[in-house]
């Protein structure tokens, strides 16, 4: 066989052993320290992102995130996200709904979960306002028994894993209820926000033993600035047409770990552009690469309709040979209230909308 072929396997082999031991080591710590699915878009994935966010644009909106992670190996991750969320302008109130579903690695491990938000609007003065929120979700977790095997399957004059298992799977399923706070501080140009989930830190093991889901923080915050394109309106055309630059950070924190995005959007309605940094070079525990990946984003965003698509370009050990990750966003916003009552509170959160 030709040595380059030969070379390229074991490599391939290689990315599929690390990646799955990665997965399983999340799967059977005593104290789990794997990261909740995240996205690139994380603005993109508002109610995701922080349950203050819900019924943020002060109308309807629908929206669907999808990503897929190392999609070159087998043990790959891939979610799905849905969302609804709806402004009641007589109580200054807004109110969400989501849908989301992970599966981890080779392993089969998933997790669903839905969840019913609450956020509050409060205007605090003419320029400045906040929203507090908060979430109650279910979550069930299972795992694909079936997908994994063990050294008593191994029939040594077949060179396969071929025997039944001896091994008995326990508590395949676990159900949890999970709280979560949220909140936004925001003027017509720039936020701030905090959220904190899995407040009460349930119990998601899946074996019978003790494993917390610990709790995640985010930060994030932002600052529009707008285009002088030379017209009477800074920041817009004379057609109407957004013209800004947005830089954005958002930190996080899960159990040990620590993550870092630093980015910056481009709106040039209807065309927007992204690219970002994410990790945490300064903080590499035991001589890890902290550097995880460059995201690069196009979106198309105009009216009430955004759709978005980012890839992943992996600076991690894993390298570019795993696939990077790939996403894909879209939202749209209707109104379902009265069009001849205009609301009462017109500010809104100036981040974009990916």
């Amino acid at each position: 066989m030709n040595i380059y072929i030969v070379r390229k396997i074991l490599k391939t082999e290689f990315l599929i052993v690390k990646a799955s031991i990665i997965c399983l080591c999340c799967l059977f710590q005593t104290e789990l320290k794997a990261q909740d699915p995240q996205f690139s878009q994380f603005y993109a994935a508002p109610l995701y992102l922080n349950p203050a966010f819900a019924g943020n644009t002060q109308m309807s909106r629908f929206g669907i995130n999808y990503r897929n992670q190392w999609p070159s190996i087998d043990a790959n991750f891939t979610t799905y996200s849905a969302y609804f969320d709806h402004y009641f302008d007589r109580i200054r109130s807004g109110v969400g709904l989501i849908v989301t579903r992970d599966q981890e690695g080779i392993v089969g491990l998933r997790s669903t979960s839905v969840g019913a938000q609450y956020a509050y609007q409060l205007r605090l003065t003419d320029k400045l306002t906040f929203r507090p929120g908060t979430q109650v979700a279910y979550y069930n977790r299972n795992l694909n028994f079936d997908r994994l095997t063990f050294g008593d399957q191994w029939n040594p004059e077949t060179q396969s894993f071929e025997n039944p298992t001896g091994e008995a799977a326990t508590g395949q399923s676990k159900n949890f209820i999970d709280l979560s706070f949220g909140g936004v501080l925001y003027s017509d140009r720039f936020w701030f926000g905090y959220s904190v989930f899995h407040l009460n830190q349930p119990n998601q093991s899946i074996l019978g033993e003790e494993s917390k889901l610990p709790m995640k923080h985010s930060f994030h915050l932002g600052y529009k600035i707008p285009l002088n394109v030379g017209y009477g309106r800074i920041g817009y055309t004379k057609d109407g047409d957004e013209r800004s630059i947005t830089p954005t950070a958002q930190y996080k924190m899960q159990g040990g770990f620590e993550q870092l995005d630093l980015g910056v959007y481009g709106t040039l309605e209807p065309m927007v552009v992204g690219l970002w940094y994410r990790g945490i070079p300064f903080n590499a525990p035991n001589g890890f690469n902290g550097s995880e990946s460059i995201v690069m984003l196009v979106g198309y965003a105009y009216n009430r309709l955004s759709v978005g698509y980012s890839f992943d370009y992996t600076l991690s050990d894993l390298g570019i040979r795993s696939g990077g990750a790939h996403e894909i966003s879209i939202s749209y916003v209707l109104s379902l209230t009265d069009p001849r009552r205009p609301p009462a509170d017109k500010l809104r959160i100036p981040c974009p909308k990916f």
